[in-house]
């Protein structure tokens, strides 16, 4: 075996907790994306899902819409429990093992549920309840090659916990969700899926100061049949790469190559009914592997849908691809060890993090942050916690040193009094963190090094 012929294994699953959809609900879907005014009954789904009623046009892409194994959900807890209980077994992953034997891993990319005033289709709502759950579940012995990542859905204008949106920046709803996590739980992203598949200027902008690699594009060359998603309404990967790895975006234009900083990999949907990995694809990555030695693939489903049958079925699409291409192994990976594979970049450096807090004055203090190595953006995240309960995140100002940054607390900002905490996380090039979080009551700094090994 040439072990310079390798083909990355990266399974993403965003990673939402349970969800139900009532059948009205089915119907409301429906009737919207294709305007209609169907009846909401069983039989008509039925008929609908065997063709037997012509819609024209639309009919094959309404069937896909409501195909059986779309819309059968893992309506609770227990329901993903009994899903994982199966998927996470030893047996099941070594049946599904790579060229080496090693079994099949996960790449949990959490969001929280925060934001929204109505919830149809029971979504847990809460800080960090699908990310404690899924890092408890990371803890047994058949789960230790799994990670937990980051995954976000934009805050509708309607705050409807279904709809999708796109704008990052409408209000404080990303920064708290991280900074909740930077002094909740120590932990902060250096890889990032987008809800609904989706990047724009704004997110563009956000992810380049501090997530390094990004498992977005979703680029394909057939457009999608679904009319609310056709012309790049979610997912527009058009003009992206269409190789098997990552690249550097342009300022300007997320889909085109350029100077910025992040890495953004290829990542198609696994059953879906839009932009789904095919056979060829497959055959494209261990293509790509034999020419030029390398190549990941990367797929995405959702935890709130039985997730066996989908893996089973991507699984023998990799084993008839191996079979075509005897020079090239497939081995699977956490999403951050594929991204420095595929970087070649060696172990990651010490950032050398440093957090100090100094009262200037009655009520006043300045936060100081050094690293001994260069980051991977141009600053640091700055989590803030008040004692009303209340989480903040703002922009450091640059300090007289090379790798330095300070905040100002006083009367404009927060005084010493208001403060609970503040935290700190500083992210490296190659997705290495250290975080740290200062704690008003004990005027202790702890620290926590997070991600050196993949």
């Amino acid at each position: 075996m040439n072990n310079r012929n390798v083909v990355y294994i990266v399974h993403c699953v965003d990673t939402e907790g349970p969800l139900r959809e009532p059948i009205e609900e089915t119907f409301v879907r429906i009737n919207q994306i294709f305007g209609l005014n169907i009846e909401p009954s069983i039989e008509n789904l039925k008929k609908i899902q065997q063709g037997a009623i012509d819609f024209g046009n639309a009919t094959a892409a309404l069937t896909k819409l409501v195909d059986p194994k779309l819309i059968s959900f893992n309506e609770s807890w227990d329901d993903i429990g009994r899903m994982l209980k199966t998927i996470c077994s030893l047996r099941f992953r070594r049946e599904h093992g790579d060229s080496s034997g090693s079994g099949w891993l996960y790449n949990w990319f959490c969001l929280d549920h925060v934001g929204y005033d109505y919830n149809p289709r029971g979504r847990c709502l809460g800080h960090h309840k699908v990310y404690d759950y899924y890092l408890m579940n990371c803890s047994g012995q058949s789960n230790v090659r799994d990670r937990v990542y980051f995954h976000y859905h934009p805050l509708p204008y309607n705050r409807m916990a279904h709809s999708c949106a796109t704008n990052y920046l409408n209000d404080n709803h990303l920064f708290e969700i991280l900074a909740r996590k930077v002094i909740d739980r120590q932990w902060f992203p250096a890889v990032f899926r987008p809800g609904f598949h989706t990047i724009r200027p704004d997110s563009h902008w956000f992810l380049e100061q501090w997530i390094p690699f990004d498992y977005s594009n979703q680029a394909t060359e057939a457009e999608t049949d679904q009319p609310d998603l056709g012309d790049g309404r979610f997912g527009d990967w058009r003009q992206a790469p269409r190789r098997w790895g990552g690249y550097h975006p342009s300022h300007d234009d997320y889909q085109a190559e350029g100077d910025c900083r992040r890495l953004i990999f290829r990542c198609l949907n696994m059953r879906a009914r839009l932009r789904e990995l095919s056979q060829s694809d497959v055959d494209d990555a261990f293509q790509q592997a034999s020419l030029s030695g390398k190549a990941v693939l990367a797929f995405t489903n959702h935890d709130f849908r039985d997730m066996a049958s989908e893996i089973s079925s991507v699984y023998q699409k990799i084993k008839k691809s191996a079979l075509r291409w005897p020079d090239v192994e497939f081995r699977h990976c956490n999403a951050l060890e594929a991204a420095r594979c595929y970087l070649d970049g060696g172990s990651p450096e010490p950032l050398g993090l440093e957090l100090v807090i100094r009262e200037k004055s009655a009520g006043d203090a300045e936060l100081n942050v050094t690293t001994q190595s260069r980051l991977f953006g141009p600053q640091p995240f700055l989590a803030i916690k008040t004692v009303e309960g209340s989480y903040y995140y703002d922009n450091f100002d640059l300090g007289s040193q090379p790798n330095s940054w300070k905040y100002t607390f006083d009367w404009q900002t927060f005084t010493l009094k208001r403060l609970e905490k503040v935290g700190v996380a500083a992210t490296g090039r190659q997705g290495q963190m250290e975080i740290a979080v200062w704690d008003r009551a004990s005027n202790t700094v702890d620290i926590k090094k997070i991600q050196y090994n993949s």
